[in-house]
């Protein structure tokens, strides 16, 4: 996994509130386990027409968008069915944070295990990013070690987040890898099990 440190991007404003994980990967792109290519389907219905042509009022087809890694997004953002394509398709198109007032629980912990930041702010400030997303002069910094979002404007606004959910964005740690941090515990476990019951 990616680690996540530091980033710097403008942002895509997104002022919808309940956008479920079947609006962010369409289920028809879901017959597949492989990350690479789900970038395809990310918000395809909100992308597409029924002809498959973009949408050219959709904020992600709009130019001055191209190529961001972070959405300012409505309330509640990630709910439905649980499916960890949603963070595979927001990483494959190069999204590595999202900002909201609120997330679904199952989605807000996949985004972590793949090397996306979701950040929660107060929606009165999520309003403010939204705005200035919108503006000319839209690039935004995000410092995952501070815990701070600097707007445009210079302004600062800070963001709670779990130390060990923090941890695993800094140093690139998805579960497994986390675990094999401690392998050498794990060993010496093994070992002294083998020893204390060797039926098993």
């Amino acid at each position: 996994m990616e680690a996540f440190t530091h980033l710097s991007t403008h942002a895509a404003p997104l002022n919808l509130a309940n956008i479920d994980t079947d609006q962010i990967i369409p289920k028809q792109f879901l017959t597949t386990i492989e990350r690479k290519g789900l970038g395809n389907g990310l918000f395809y219905d909100f992308r597409f027409d029924e002809n498959g042509n973009p949408k050219p009022d959709f904020v992600l087809n709009q130019e001055r968008y191209k190529g961001t890694k972070m959405i300012v997004a409505g309330d509640n953002f990630g709910c439905g069915s649980s499916r960890e394509h949603a963070p595979w398709a927001l990483l494959d198109f190069g999204i590595r944070c999202v900002i909201a007032p609120s997330f679904a629980d199952i989605f807000y912990n996949n985004c972590f295990k793949n090397g996306i930041l979701p950040i929660k702010l107060p929606q009165a400030q999520v309003d403010e990013l939204m705005q200035d997303a919108k503006g000319h002069n839209f690039r935004f910094d995000v410092d995952l070690e501070t815990q701070t979002v600097t707007a445009p404007s210079g302004k600062e606004y800070h963001f709670e987040i779990e130390p060990s959910m923090k941890r695993a964005l800094l140093l690139g740690l998805d579960d497994i890898a986390d675990s094999l941090t401690h392998k050498v515990e794990i060993e010496r476990y093994q070992e002294k099990r083998k020893t204390l019951t060797p039926w098993l």
